[in-house]
C-alpha cells in the first residue's frame, strides 16, 4: 500500500510538472513582400527569453521553433537589406501549432524596425497597394471583440465610418452608402452576399456563412480603393482563408446557440507540403427543434448550414496551386410577420383583414482554383478561374381575415376566410470568372501589377404578385438573361524615399452588355514624417452596375408592360480621403482621416415630382423607369484612437461625423435612408493569464458600448397636429413629401463578452458568452401604421437582449 501510495503521489506529481510545462511548436515562412520570393536565412528571434530562442528560414524560407511555451509571444524577423518587422501578441495554445505567413519589405535607403501587432489595432492592410481608407482584420479580433459572435460580417461596425442596422441583420453600411453597394471577396474573387437569408439586393441576412475557424488575416477597404478594385462604391472586405496545417492533423469542434461546427485540416500525405482545411456546419435551433424539444408556438426558427474548404497542391515547377469553396443553405417560415419583423414586399401586412405568412429560402455556392507562377526573382503571375450561384426564393401567403363577434358584439376572434399566394419570387443567378495579374518588382522601390478580369453573370429571375385581388396577378420581373463584364488595370507603387510612398494607377470598367464603360484613375500618397506621425491621401474615380433586377423592370405604361431600363448606365463617384496619424502616447495612436464621396449619374425614377432614387434601395424595393440623373454627397470625419493588445489589455474608441445625401429629378435635397449623422463605439478588452492550479488556464473580458443616429424613415401621413391621416382602405400611407427627413430616435447599445480557455497536454478549451444589447434597449427604428397598436403605429425596434453560449475544443 506505502509503494502503491507513493507512485500515486509521484504520477500526480510528474502530470502536473506536464501540465506546468505546455508548449507548442511556432513555423511559419518569409517571403519578399514584392515579389513573393523565399527569403533565405532570414532571422527569427522569439523577445524576451532568456537564452535567446531563435532560428534561421531554409532554402524554402521556412523556419520552426519548437518547445515554446503557451500563452503569448513576439517574434522579431530580420534579414539583410529588409526592414525588420515584430508581430506581437502571437497566441500559442497546447491544442494547435502556430502557422505563419510573414512578409518583409525590402529597404529602399536604411534599415528600420516597423512593428505590426496582432491585436485589435491591427493596422496598415495586408495589400501593399492599399494606403488609405483601409485595415487588415485578423482571425484573432472575430473572436475577441464583444458583438462580433465570431462573424466576420459584424466585427467591422466596430470601426470609425462603420455603421450596423441594430435590427439584428448583418448589413453593412459605410460611410452612409447602402450596404448593396459592399463588394465581397473570397480568396481575392468576388463573390456572392454570404449571409445567409440575403435579399436580392445583397442585403439582409443574420449569420454569415463565413466560418472564422478558417480565417486568415483580411483586408477591409471604406474607400478611394487602389486600381486592383472595380465595380464598386462603398467598400471593400477582401476575406482571405488560411491554409491547413501540412504536417499534422488538426481538428476544431464547436457548439453554440447559433450554430454547431466541426473543422478538419491536415497533409495530404507525409513529406509533402499540401494541406486541407474544411469546415461544416448547422443551425443549432433548427436541431432542436427536430427533436421536438421547441414549444409548437415558437415561430421563425432559423434553419440553415454551410461549409468551406481550402485546399493546397505546391508544386516544384508548375507553381502554387489553391482551391477553395464557400456553400450555403438557410429557411425560415414566419407566421403572422409584421414589418416589425420582416419588410414583404407591399404594404397589404398594414391592412386590418390581412394577415401575411412568409417562407424564405436562399442558397449560395463559391468554387474558385488559385494559381500562382513565379516567372523569376522579381516576377510572378497570379490567375483564378471561379464559380458562383445563388438563389433566392420568396413566397408571401395572405390569408384574408373576418372578425367573429359574440351576440353581444364582443370581440371573440379572427376567422380566415382565404388563403393565396401573393407575392412569389424565385430569383437565380450564376457567374462564371476568369482573372490573371502579372507582378513585377523593379527593385527595392518600385512595383507594377497589370491586371485584367472577366465575368460573365446569369439571371434567371421571376417575380410577381397581386394588387388587388388573387385574379389580378402583376409581373414585376421576368428574364432570362446573360451580361458580360471586362476590367482592366494597372498599379504602380513607387517609394520617392524611405518614408514617402506613392500608388497610382488606372481602372477600365466595361459593361460589354450595353456597352458601357468608364476610365477611373486613382492615386494615394504616404508619407511618414517621423517615428511617430505620418499623413496619407488619396482620390480615386470608381463606379458600379445597380442591382440587375432595375435593369428588367417591367413598367406598365398605358396598359401595356415594357422593360424602359436595359440600358441604365454606371452609378459613379469621385472619392476624396485625406488622413493624419499620430502616436500619443506608448502604443496609443491617433488617427483622423476626412473624406468626401462626390456621387453622379445615380439612377432615379423618371418622374420630375418624385424622391425615388435606387441608393436608397434595401429590402423594399419599386419597379419603375429610371434614368442616371440623380446625384449625391456622402463626407464626414472620422477619429480613432487606438491600443492594440499588448500586456494583456487593449482599447479602442472612435466616432464619426458624417452626412449622406442626394438629389433626384425633384431637385430637393434629401438625406439618404442611411445618414446617420453620427456613431460612436467605446471597445476595451482585458486578459488574466496563468490561472488555475497548473497556471494553464486565461480569463477573458470585453465590451463595447454603441451609440449612434437612427436611420432616417419616410413617415406615416399625418396632419399638422400629428394625428394619423392614413387611409388604409386606399392603400395611402406614406408621406413621401417628407421622405428622410428624420428618424425617431437615436440608437445605443452595451455589448459584453466573457471567454474561459483552458489549456491540456493535447487540446485546448474554449468557452464563450457573449450578452449582445445587455441592457435590452429596443430603439426605435423605423414605423407602420397597425391597428392594432397604440396609437395604431407600430415600430420596427432594435434588436433586444441576446445571449450566445458556446463551447470549443481544439484537439
Amino acid at each position: 500500500m506505502k509503494s502503491a501510495f507513493l507512485t500515486g503521489i509521484a504520477l500526480l506529481f510528474s502530470i502536473s510538472v506536464i501540465c506546468q510545462n505546455l508548449t507548442q511548436t511556432v513555423r511559419g515562412s518569409i517571403k519578399d513582400v514584392d515579389s513573393r520570393a523565399p527569403l533565405i536565412g532570414a532571422t527569427v528571434i522569439v523577445t524576451g527569453f532568456d537564452p535567446v530562442k531563435g532560428t534561421i528560414t531554409d532554402v524554402d524560407g521556412d523556419f520552426r521553433l519548437e518547445n515554446i511555451p503557451i500563452g503569448r509571444i513576439s517574434l522579431l524577423i530580420s534579414y539583410i537589406g529588409y526592414e525588420a518587422k515584430t508581430i506581437s501578441s502571437i497566441v500559442v495554445t497546447s491544442g494547435k501549432e502556430v502557422v505563419l505567413d510573414l512578409e518583409l519589405q525590402e529597404s529602399a535607403t536604411k534599415m528600420e524596425e516597423i512593428v505590426i501587432t496582432a491585436g485589435v489595432a491591427n493596422g496598415e492592410a495586408m495589400n501593399e497597394m492599399a494606403m488609405v481608407s483601409s485595415r487588415s482584420i485578423s482571425s484573432e479580433i472575430i473572436t475577441r471583440i464583444a458583438g462580433s459572435f465570431n462573424d466576420p460580417s459584424r466585427i467591422v461596425s466596430n470601426y470609425a465610418g462603420v455603421a450596423a442596422t441594430q435590427d439584428g441583420s448583418n448589413d453593412v453600411i459605410v460611410r452612409g452608402n447602402s450596404p448593396k453597394y459592399v463588394q465581397w471577396r473570397l480568396e481575392g474573387v468576388e463573390i456572392t452576399n454570404p449571409n445567409h437569408f440575403g435579399d436580392q439586393s445583397s442585403v439582409g441576412g443574420s449569420i454569415s456563412s463565413l466560418n472564422n475557424n478558417l480565417l486568415s488575416t483580411s483586408d477591409f477597404y471604406t474607400g478611394a480603393f487602389s486600381p486592383e478594385y472595380g465595380d464598386v462604391l462603398s467598400g471593400v472586405y477582401d476575406v482571405k482563408l488560411r491554409a491547413g496545417n501540412n504536417e499534422q492533423t488538426e481538428s476544431v469542434f464547436g457548439f453554440g446557440l447559433l450554430g454547431t461546427d466541426l473543422t478538419m485540416e491536415g497533409p495530404f500525405k507525409k513529406g509533402y507540403d499540401g494541406s486541407y482545411l474544411v469546415n461544416y456546419r448547422f443551425s443549432t435551433a433548427s436541431m432542436i427543434q427536430d427533436l421536438g424539444l421547441l414549444p409548437d408556438e415558437v415561430n421563425g426558427v432559423p434553419k440553415f448550414q454551410d461549409a468551406a474548404f481550402k485546399a493546397t497542391f505546391p508544386t516544384k515547377r508548375a507553381g502554387y496551386f489553391s482551391l477553395f469553396g464557400l456553400g450555403g443553405y438557410s429557411s425560415v417560415l414566419f407566421k403572422d410577420v409584421t414589418p416589425a419583423l420582416w419588410n414583404t414586399p407591399g404594404d397589404r401586412a398594414m391592412a386590418d383583414e390581412v394577415r401575411e405568412d412568409f417562407d424564405k429560402k436562399s442558397f449560395l455556392v463559391n468554387v474558385g482554383l488559385n494559381h500562382t507562377f513565379t516567372i523569376n526573382k522579381n516576377s510572378f503571375i497570379n490567375s483564378t478561374i471561379a464559380y458562383s450561384m445563388d438563389g433566392i426564393e420568396d413566397q408571401v401567403f395572405e390569408l384574408q381575415q373576418q372578425k367573429i363577434y359574440d351576440e353581444n358584439g364582443q370581440y371573440l376572434r379572427d376567422s380566415t376566410v382565404s388563403n393565396d399566394l401573393n407575392f412569389n419570387g424565385r430569383l437565380m443567378k450564376t457567374t462564371y470568372r476568369a482573372a490573371t495579374t502579372y507582378h513585377h518588382k523593379f527593385g527595392p522601390k518600385s512595383k507594377i501589377q497589370v491586371g485584367s478580369k472577366f465575368a460573365m453573370f446569369g439571371y434567371d429571375y421571376e417575380q410577381s404578385r397581386f394588387d388587388e385581388t388573387p385574379a389580378d396577378r402583376q409581373t414585376l420581373v421576368d428574364f432570362d438573361e446573360n451580361i458580360s463584364t471586362l476590367r482592366n488595370f494597372v498599379s504602380w507603387k513607387y517609394r520617392l524615399t524611405e518614408d514617402l510612398t506613392v500608388v497610382s494607377g488606372v481602372h477600365n470598367m466595361n459593361v460589354l452588355y450595353n456597352s458601357k464603360s468608364t476610365l477611373e484613375p486613382r492615386v494615394a500618397v504616404n508619407w511618414q514624417m517621423s517615428d511617430k506621425s505620418s499623413i496619407h491621401a488619396g482620390y480615386g474615380k470608381h463606379s458600379t452596375m445597380e442591382s440587375v433586377h432595375n435593369y428588367f423592370a417591367k413598367v406598365d405604361v398605358d396598359g401595356n408592360l415594357i422593360e424602359p431600363n436595359r440600358n441604365l448606365g454606371l452609378l459613379k463617384a469621385n472619392h476624396y480621403v485625406l488622413g493624419f496619424k499620430q502616436q500619443v502616447a506608448k502604443n496609443v495612436t491617433a488617427t483622423v482621416e476626412l473624406y468626401y464621396q462626390d456621387l453622379y449619374d445615380l439612377p432615379v425614377e423618371n418622374n420630375d415630382t418624385s424622391y425615388y432614387a435606387t441608393i436608397n434601395e434595401g429590402l423594399e424595393f419599386r419597379y419603375i423607369d429610371l434614368v442616371n440623373k440623380g446625384t449625391g454627397k456622402n463626407y464626414g470625419v472620422e477619429v480613432t484612437v487606438e491600443r492594440p493588445f499588448l500586456n494583456n489589455y487593449y482599447f479602442m474608441v472612435n466616432g464619426s461625423l458624417y452626412q449622406s445625401k442626394y438629389k433626384a429629378l425633384e431637385g430637393v435635397e434629401r438625406n439618404t435612408q442611411y445618414n446617420g449623422n453620427y456613431l460612436a463605439n467605446v471597445i476595451f478588452g482585458k486578459e488574466v493569464l496563468h490561472l488555475g492550479r497548473n497556471n494553464n488556464q486565461t480569463l477573458g473580458f470585453n465590451a463595447k458600448i454603441f451609440f449612434g443616429g437612427g436611420r432616417k424613415i419616410i413617415p406615416l401621413l399625418r396632419d399638422e397636429s400629428g394625428s394619423l391621416t392614413v387611409d388604409a382602405d386606399n392603400n395611402q400611407y406614406w408621406d413621401y413629401s417628407k421622405a428622410y427627413e428624420h428618424s425617431i430616435e437615436d440608437v445605443h447599445s452595451v455589448i459584453v463578452s466573457i471567454n474561459y480557455k483552458w489549456d491540456k497536454p493535447k487540446a485546448t478549451h474554449e468557452l464563450f458568452l457573449n450578452l449582445d444589447n445587455l441592457t435590452n434597449t429596443k430603439g426605435k427604428l423605423g414605423e407602420y401604421y397597425d391597428e392594432s397598436e397604440p396609437n395604431s403605429v407600430g415600430y420596427l425596434r432594435q434588436f433586444g437582449f441576446f445571449p450566445n453560449l458556446m463551447y470549443r475544443v481544439y484537439f
